[in-house]
């Protein structure tokens, strides 16, 4: 299945919120699977962005739809890559 790689900055509201319940971050997750997709790795990062998610979806059209919904909630802002894994890469330059 397609990866992707999320990466989210977390807004004024989205930093209240998961400061008054840090659970919230992996009750997203649920939000994700029913969307269509699946979380397989989750880090807190520091610099430009706040966390830093691999998803699995079955297309662009999934990903693009959870990138969407859950950015439209006002808690975090949303970059979303499409990841093509290297040996995969490799094999279609030759």
């Amino acid at each position: 299945m397609p990866k992707y790689i999320m990466l989210s900055s977390l807004t004024d509201e989205g930093a209240a919120t998961i400061r008054k319940n840090p659970e919230r971050i992996k009750e997203v997750n649920k939000d994700v699977e029913a969307l269509g997709g699946k979380v397989l790795d989750q880090y807190a990062v520091i610099g430009e962005y706040d966390f830093v998610n691999i998803l699995e979806a079955p297309d662009m059209e999934t990903i693009a739809r959870i990138s969407v919904e859950l950015g439209s909630r006002g808690s975090v802002h949303i970059k979303t890559l499409a990841a093509i894994p290297v040996d995969e890469f490799i094999a279609r330059l030759k």
